[in-house]
């Protein structure tokens, strides 16, 4: 067996990044449907969230996930969402007012890096698809603030795109991608565990 590689890097700014999702939000539905939206469900499903509960989303693009954590809370639960874009937060805001959920949830812009919540005052916290956005350092400082936020039985479900021991192919090719066009494949495969 061959030894692990590197994690790339992420090599764009966080104002990048979120101009490029800006430009994507209306697609992104479209786009990632097919590819991200069993796996978001799976995760959802894993986290197991209950009645009442205060659940964090960080990363929650169109709003897939929160609207489903929004039913799963209940009238006494408490949904809260960071993400990067403004057009994301628009978009998922419009799709939870339109479900009749906006007293269960609060969507917010900005940088998960800094969680704008109480020590120990969730139950829970999910991401999709969103550490493998972070750069590689900045990975352990996020997980850090996530288990600031958690309280005594906190859960935490992170689905993301995990990197092989063994490099097959085509994570060669996506991780060139990656490399030669991060504005247009912004995510990559990291060591979940």
């Amino acid at each position: 067996m061959r030894p692990r590689q590197d994690i790339n890097r992420v090599t764009r700014s966080k104002e990048d990044a979120k101009a490029a999702y800006n430009r994507l939000c209306k697609w992104y539905d479209i786009i990632t449907i097919g590819s991200e939206g069993r796996y978001l469900q799976l995760g959802l499903s894993k986290l197991n969230v209950k009645e009442g509960e205060k659940v964090l989303e960080i990363g929650f693009g169109t709003g897939q996930g929160v609207l489903s954590l929004a039913k799963a809370v209940g009238i006494n639960g408490r949904v809260y969402g960071i993400d990067l874009s403004e057009g994301m937060l628009r978009l998922a805001q419009a799709k939870i007012d339109g479900a009749g959920l906006k007293e269960r949830v609060e969507l917010k812009c900005g940088d998960a890096m800094v969680l704008p919540f109480e020590f120990g005052s969730l139950d829970s916290v999910f991401m999709s698809f969103t550490l493998e956005l972070f750069d590689t350092p900045e990975i352990p400082i996020m997980l850090g603030e996530c288990k600031r936020v958690l309280g005594v039985g906190g859960r935490i479900c992170v689905v993301a795109m995990s990197k092989p021991r063994e490099l097959k192919l085509a994570v060669r090719i996506y991780e060139w991608v990656h490399d030669k066009f991060p504005v247009y494949v912004d995510c990559r495969p990291i060591f979940a565990r």
